[in-house]
């Protein structure tokens, strides 16, 4: 697997528009599209293996809110597409897995809930990733506005005994702001867990994926590209397969 092949382009929805927030706030929103459905094609024409779609309203408000949109992603692309944002029940993961999303990114329910979280990756083995959103060295949850008293490290203990898919690590504070990615605590996570670790957050240059991707070894399976894809700071064309 390659540099493209490693790069995981996101495709972020708020009120129907494809956009990208800065450090995770949702007052800090940039719009990048008014197609979220058209940016997925082009990034997969462009060479993306797959897909991260967040939808940020679900995230911040608890519960999907662009259902129908990521419907039609999954539908207009080939690819495999990974959802993330308000997946806080059964009920919602169950819905976003019918329309065919690959697997699904729980962060809050895992934490608030962790009986109903056991019984959805018992249910739908190696469709769930535990989403690890860190502030300030611990992770935060409910669309990264509450902060718990877990390392990213303590939290992803509490599940890498279980039939998950993985682990998808963002660093908040880095997140839409092109100051790099957090390389130390990435490799810390992937090289004390049994599963993948996707990388998230901060990355600004092909410089920053190929030193993620040098932590292959450990664990560390893709990274997540917004805003460095979205502003032209990575060409997808350009990068190696």
């Amino acid at each position: 697997m390659g540099l493209k092949s490693f790069v995981i382009p996101a495709v972020d929805i708020k009120e129907g528009k494809a956009v990208r927030l800065f450090k995770g706030r949702a007052d800090s929103v940039t719009v990048y599209g008014s197609d979220p459905v058209e940016m997925a094609k082009r990034w997969e024409e462009e060479g993306a293996k797959h897909l991260h779609v967040v939808d940020l309203d679900g995230a911040f408000e608890g519960v999907p809110k662009n259902y129908r949109i990521v419907e039609q992603i999954v539908k207009a692309v080939s690819i495999p597409v990974e959802f993330g944002g308000g997946m806080r029940s059964r009920e919602a993961v169950e819905k976003m897995l019918n329309i065919g999303v690959d697997r699904v990114v729980i962060g809050s329910m895992a934490y608030q809930n962790p009986d109903e979280f056991a019984k959805v990756v018992s249910d739908f083995p190696k469709k769930v990733i535990v989403g690890i959103d860190a502030k300030d060295g611990k992770v935060a949850v409910k669309g990264w506005v509450e902060k718990t008293e877990y390392t990213p490290l303590e939290f992803a203990k509490k599940y890498d005994h279980m039939d998950i898919w993985g682990f998808l690590y963002t660093d908040v504070n880095r997140d839409g702001a092109l100051k790099g990615p957090d390389i130390e605590g990435t490799k810390h996570l992937a090289e004390n867990l049994s599963h993948p670790v996707i990388a998230s957050g901060g990355v600004s240059s092909v410089e920053d994926v190929k030193k993620l991707y040098s932590l292959k070894k450990y664990g560390v399976y893709g990274v997540v590209v917004g805003k460095a894809l979205y502003e032209g700071k990575i060409n997808l064309k350009q990068l190696e397969d």
